[in-house]
């Protein structure tokens, strides 16, 4: 026979609250050692290393000699040099190429071919989509560079069908190299948003479109009332991927268009390496760097907050 231990209103809690057990002691021991490694990593090649671009930033230093406290001047000058705020500029010109072409035509290839993704047709598909993806950087900037030349194929192109009023040396003209750029990032990043975008939409209930055909809807309404609803976070992962890679960009600039002509086509990733390394000047480099982070954070989290499961 038991006894049932029944608790009085009002009295204090007399159980006894028992030690953990070995095993649940073993198991986080074992959890903490398979995470440890990363964490280490972790914290050895981000955190070190952001820790010391903000000490620094306070610092007046070319990165060989006697380093001098120089207070908060470097931030100073990265929020008020005109150069400076052109080249934030143009990254932030560069947002409207990475994410707005890759992730509208991304979404208009993931409703065109929705229902043709199995088979044979679905595989070569993905395969030519995601191509550019797996394409180096620096030889997709140097194809690029060489299309986009005074004799290249976008020139050659515009001559044949009577437009060669439009030929001319795209990355080294100082209105129209930034976009230029632009369309190579939004090239090769258009493979990556269409992917992402075509397998949320195979996780949509087809019911939900055979339902709205029922009662009438058109494609466009299919589109605006199912397919975005139900892309919400694949379009999130894809903004948010899009933007760091254009507030980020080095390699395509570097390889394209070394930032010219002038300060056209300069990002901050660009101007960081020209500093630290070719103007020794660490600290205003490392200040650049931050204020970029700190763009990119406040950037992502609107989209973020926007993007996230609601339920």
């Amino acid at each position: 026979m038991t006894e049932t231990v029944t608790s009085v209103p009002g009295a204090p809690d007399q159980t006894k609250r028992l030690p953990p057990s070995r095993g649940s002691r073993k198991a986080t021991m074992t959890a903490v050692l398979f995470i440890a490694p990363a964490a280490i990593a972790y914290a050895a090649f981000v955190l070190v290393p952001l820790a010391m671009s903000f000490y620094y930033s306070f610092l007046r230093w070319d990165g060989i000699g006697e380093a001098r406290f120089h207070g908060l001047t470097n931030y100073i000058t990265v929020l008020t040099d005109s150069d400076l705020l052109q080249i934030i500029g143009n990254a932030f010109q560069l947002v409207l190429y990475f994410t707005i072409i890759p992730v509208g035509l991304g979404l208009a290839v993931a409703s065109a071919i929705r229902g043709q993704m199995a088979g044979r047709f679905g595989t070569v598909t993905r395969t030519v989509l995601f191509l550019p993806q797996v394409i180096p950087l620096v030889a997709a900037g140097i194809a690029w560079s060489w299309m986009f030349a005074s004799t290249g194929l976008v020139n050659q192109t515009l001559k044949t069908i009577g437009l060669s009023s439009w030929a001319r040396g795209w990355l080294g003209d100082f209105v129209w190299a930034l976009p230029a750029v632009g369309v190579i990032g939004a090239w090769v990043l258009l493979g990556l948003c269409t992917m992402l975008l075509v397998t949320g939409i195979t996780k949509i209930d087809a019911s939900l479109y055979e339902a709205a055909r029922l009662d009438g809807a058109r494609p466009w309404h299919e589109f605006r009332y199912i397919t975005l609803p139900g892309l919400r976070q694949e379009i999130g992962v894809c903004i948010t991927v899009t933007v760091i890679a254009a507030l980020a960009s080095f390699d395509i600039v570097y390889i394209s268009t070394q930032g010219g002509p002038g300060i056209t086509t300069t990002v901050p990733g660009l101007e960081i390496y020209r500093l630290a390394f070719a103007h020794r000047q660490v600290g205003l480099a490392s200040a650049l760097a931050i204020v970029l982070m700190v763009l990119v954070l406040i950037s992502i989290a609107p989209v973020q907050w926007f993007t996230r499961d609601k339920k």
